[in-house]
C-alpha cells in the first residue's frame, strides 16, 4: 500500500446511516483460478487450479442493519474523500476462545489492490488486541482465490474445512475454508 493509496481514505466505525451503503456494496469477484480442496479422513488438501473460462461470483445482498454493535463486535467502513463507501469490514470477538472472527469483510472492485482491504484488518487487528485476542479467524468460499491470496499475504493460514456449509443456498457444492492468524 502506497501513502497516496492510503490517504485517499478515511477509515471509522458505522454508524446505522451506513446501512445502505454497506448492502449496496459490490462485493462480487471474478477469478481466473480456484482452490480445489480433496478431504479425506486425516485431513485435507487444497490445490491451486486455474478455471476457463473465469468464474465470476455474486453475492447475495448483504443483511446488516447497523443494530449488530455491542462491546465485543464491530463494523469499520473505509469511505473516499467524497464519502463514497469504499469497504467494510464486520467483526465480532468471542470471550471464551478469545477469538475474532471477521464475519464478513469487502471491498468495492473500483477499490481493490489500494490496501483498503488491509487497512480494515488492521482495524480488525487493533479490536482484537483490545479485546485480548489470541487469534484473528474467517470462513471464505475455495471459489475466492482473491480474497484467499490476499487472506494469506496478511498472515492467515488454512485450518479448516467445512464441506456442508453452504448447502441448501445459491452457494450449494462450495466448500467453506477456514483461515486464521495469531493476534499479531
Amino acid at each position: 500500500m502506497t501513502t497516496a493509496d492510503a490517504s485517499a481514505y478515511s477509515y471509522r466505525i458505522a454508524v446505522p446511516e451506513d446501512a445502505p451503503a454497506i448492502k449496496a456494496l459490490d462485493g462480487s469477484f471474478t477469478t481466473r483460478s480456484v482452490f480445489r480442496v480433496t478431504a479425506t479422513e486425516e485431513g485435507f488438501a487444497v490445490r491451486e487450479v486455474p478455471v476457463d473460462p473465469p468464474l465470476t461470483k455474486v453475492f447475495p445482498e448483504d443483511e446488516w442493519d447497523g443494530d449488530e454493535e455491542s462491546a465485543d463486535a464491530r463494523t469499520f467502513v473505509a469511505e473516499e474523500a467524497a464519502g463514497e463507501l469504499a469497504g467494510f469490514a464486520s467483526v465480532s470477538y468471542s470471550r471464551w476462545n478469545r477469538r475474532l472472527t471477521i464475519e464478513d469483510i469487502e471491498v468495492g472492485p473500483e477499490h481493490r489492490g489500494k490496501g483498503v482491504g488491509r487497512a480494515l484488518m488492521g482495524l480488525a487487528v487493533e479490536f482484537a488486541r483490545e479485546r485480548g485476542a489470541g487469534h484473528l479467524w474467517l470462513e471464505v468460499t475455495h471459489v475466492n482465490a482473491p480474497a484467499i491470496h490476499a487472506y494469506r499475504r496478511m498472515g492467515f493460514a488454512f485450518c479448516g474445512l467445512d464441506t456442508t456449509l453452504y448447502d441448501g443456498t445459491p452457494a450449494k457444492g462450495e466448500r467453506a475454508l477456514y483461515m486464521s492468524m495469531p493476534c499479531p
